[in-house]
């Protein structure tokens, strides 16, 4: 998901004052954002195993393919913001000057080193999060869809807990204009591994509702399976999704999902959605005057779970109406109500429902 929009985008939904909803909702849920990429370089499998003892709920897994057909659990389409890819294969980058993972075999993508996100400003490249794990320190690498489900069951194993998937299909469009089925591939893995039916400890995501619903009408019946679909919803302008049409690649228009009744259309094909949590509160919202949308109490009218994201500790990522991030999350899962919440802090997280909940 998008993790470096921090302006106010325009909200459609009508605003609902605090007062209306209520103060408090069981059975809230800490997904791993990465893995507990506050702290380790994102979806690197330590990062994960860090997650999982801090007591996250459900891990994220972003997948997308490679040139043979592997499913690898990583953000971006492509390698350069997280890998040493130019280094390593510097011939390999494309016009646009992007390594894209789709490029490479597996075997090629396991000898790149994985490292904290950087950026790109000025012509010069600096980390994204300058606070958190030293780009380039020890040894990080890509891992495997299935490699992750195994760490996760395992550890399921040893420790008697149950903590769950939260795969998300990237950019299907894309994969789909390269020959690639990415639905199916996750599928045939979920299936492999006994992630088949609506109650096993799994939500599967993506940003393209065609897909959504493609997943719904025609692959999970296919394949005799039924799991948990949930709808992420990001701003237009940000061409989170790009569609093709007549040979040309044009944003998906997410508009209509913050209007009233969009969420009874969602309920449709999906189980939940995840928003950005600027769409629920205005970024640019004060203390004094903290309003939100009627996204979350209309979600729930419709029999969708929220699971808003991204949660982040650090300063420059608290909103203004925020004293620091327990106060934020007690905005989000106890006066706004959602039911969960994507945070690179699962500790943080974790913490923070134990206390409320007296434990």
């Amino acid at each position: 998901m998008k993790w470096w929009l921090t302006t106010m985008l325009t909200i459609t939904l009508p605003m609902v004052p605090l007062s209306d909803v209520p103060l408090a909702a069981e059975d809230k849920i800490v997904i791993a954002h990465r893995g507990a990429s506050g702290y380790l370089p994102e979806h690197s499998l330590p990062a994960k195993a860090m997650a999982y003892a801090m007591g996250a709920d459900f891990i994220e897994q972003d997948l997308v393919l490679t040139r043979d057909d592997r499913l690898v659990v990583l953000h971006d389409l492509y390698l350069d913001l997280v890998t040493d890819v130019a280094r390593v294969f510097p011939d390999r980058r494309r016009d646009d000057g992007h390594f894209y993972v789709i490029d490479f075999m597996l075997a090629e993508i396991r000898q790149l080193a994985l490292t904290e996100r950087r950026v790109i400003k000025d012509g010069q490249t600096r980390p994204r999060f300058p606070g958190r794990f030293p780009p380039g320190q020890s040894s990080f690498r890509i891992s495997t869809f299935e490699e992750e489900i195994e760490l996760i069951q395992g550890l399921n194993r040893s420790t008697g807990r149950n903590v769950g998937l939260y795969p998300e299909i990237k950019s299907p469009a894309f994969h789909r204009q390269a020959g690639r089925d990415l639905s199916r591939a996750v599928l045939g893995v979920l299936q492999a591994y006994g992630y088949t039916a609506r109650d096993d400890r799994v939500y599967l995501q993506c940003f393209d509702p065609e897909e959504l619903q493609r997943l719904r009408r025609e692959l999970l019946p296919e394949l005799g399976m039924d799991l948990k679909l949930v709808q992420l919803i990001a701003e237009t302008k940000w061409e989170t999704t790009l569609v093709y049409q007549d040979g040309q690649t044009v944003p998906y228009n997410y508009d209509w999902m913050q209007t009233p009744g969009a969420m009874t259309k969602i309920a449709a094909y999906a189980d939940g959605i995840g928003p950005w949590m600027g769409m629920i509160v205005k970024m640019n919202a004060t203390r004094g005057q903290l309003v939100f949308s009627a996204m979350v109490k209309e979600a729930h009218a419709a029999g969708l779970v929220v699971h808003p994201y991204t949660f982040r500790a650090e300063k420059e990522f608290l909103p203004p109406y925020a004293v620091d991030f327990d106060d934020l999350l007690d905005i989000f899962y106890f006066k706004v109500g959602v039911d969960g919440a994507f945070t690179d802090f699962p500790d943080r997280a974790v913490n923070f429902l134990r206390r409320e909940k007296g434990d």
